[in-house]
């Protein structure tokens, strides 16, 4: 079993839910609160990674974070080198393509919660930040859950856009997903379920850890 890809992919997963959190809830609020009549373009530019084939995402990325673009020159003045086929070009791939399995379920939490209570909060002085810690976050709590771990889950499990824009680089890009396939292209299938049998594992427990968070926040908020 392939330890280094697999801490790799952790790496990139942990590091993918924690910038989808910080960015996906405000985009998530937005998109839950605001009445702009025009905000569906918005939303289906955040869900169009869903429908879109991993390799179209790809190669845009890989074209736009090159030397010959706009935003690959940008990059790789500030960073004194381009994106792709590094670690940071993987990162920047991830959270494009999970950033609707953050966003889509932070949004349904958004949704479950009382306008009332919001505007009480604000009848009472709060401002909305505070009314956003204090009363919305709280009582959105599963869907931000479900969120970050569907990022984590997503992001572990990649595996075109990962190839397309980060290759096949031992210890750099080489992840989890582009191990088994190396693997199995090998001819080497023990190695190679042994590793999908842990990724199989891995999202039992992503879908137990869902379902029972979202039951139990369910019945908490049922309870007189």
């Amino acid at each position: 079993m392939n330890w280094q890809a697999i801490a790799l992919s952790l790496k990139l997963a942990v590091c993918v839910a924690g910038i989808l959190l910080a960015a996906g809830m405000p985009i998530a609020y937005w998109v839950t609160f605001s009445r702009w009549r025009w905000k569906f373009v918005v939303e289906a530019v955040v869900a169009l990674p869903i429908v879109l084939p991993p390799t179209v995402l790809g190669y845009y990325l890989l074209v736009g974070l090159g030397p010959r673009n706009f935003p690959g020159r940008v990059l790789q003045s500030l960073f004194g080198h381009t994106l792709p086929f590094t670690f940071g070009g993987l990162l920047v791939a991830s959270v494009l393509y999970s950033l609707p399995f953050a966003v889509q379920p932070f949004s349904a939490g958004l949704e479950t919660v009382d306008r009332r209570l919001i505007e009480a909060a604000w009848t009472l002085g709060a401002s909305r930040l505070a009314t956003f810690f204090r009363v919305i976050l709280p009582l959105s709590a599963a869907g931000a859950v479900t969120g970050v771990v569907l990022s984590f889950a997503h992001t572990i499990g990649e595996f075109g856009v990962v190839l397309m824009v980060g290759g096949n680089i031992p210890g750099v890009t080489r992840t989890i997903s582009i191990d088994i396939y190396d693997q199995a292209q090998s001819g080497n299938y023990a190695a190679a379920n042994h590793t999908a049998l842990l990724l199989l594992l891995f999202s039992f427990l992503v879908l137990s850890i869902i379902y029972g968070t979202n039951r139990r926040a369910v019945s908490l908020w049922r309870k007189p």
